[in-house]
């Protein structure tokens, strides 16, 4: 046994193969932050789901919270963008433009 070597935390050692694993996009970073930046509430009604060119379509629950998405979309964004930037500081790739909500009720569990 090698001095000094405990047990690793499984947390970090899973943490850093999924990192690994994550596929280095604009729609990977979105979705690893998305919760911690629009909340568990919006979280649980809206999925970002696909980005093209800096457009990002978040698939809602209703109608109704695809409008609200609309409405709040320079908050979310500038805070998306922030943390997004945290995870790849400099990368111009990693800009969301624009949020597309849409109704799209098939993607979440009755």
């Amino acid at each position: 046994m090698t001095a000094g070597r405990g047990p690793r935390n499984a947390s970090a050692a899973i943490r850093a193969i999924r990192d690994q694993a994550a596929p280095a996009t604009l729609l990977a970073c979105v979705q690893s932050v998305w919760a911690e930046v629009v909340g568990p509430a919006i979280a649980a009604e809206a999925d970002p789901v696909s980005e093209r060119d800096g457009v990002v379509t978040v698939a809602c629950r209703t109608a109704t919270w695809a409008q609200e998405l609309d409405l709040m979309q320079d908050r979310i964004l500038e805070r998306l963008n922030a943390s997004i930037g945290a995870i790849q500081p400099g990368s111009p790739a990693a800009i969301v433009r624009r949020l597309r909500p849409t109704a799209d009720r098939s993607r979440f569990n009755a």
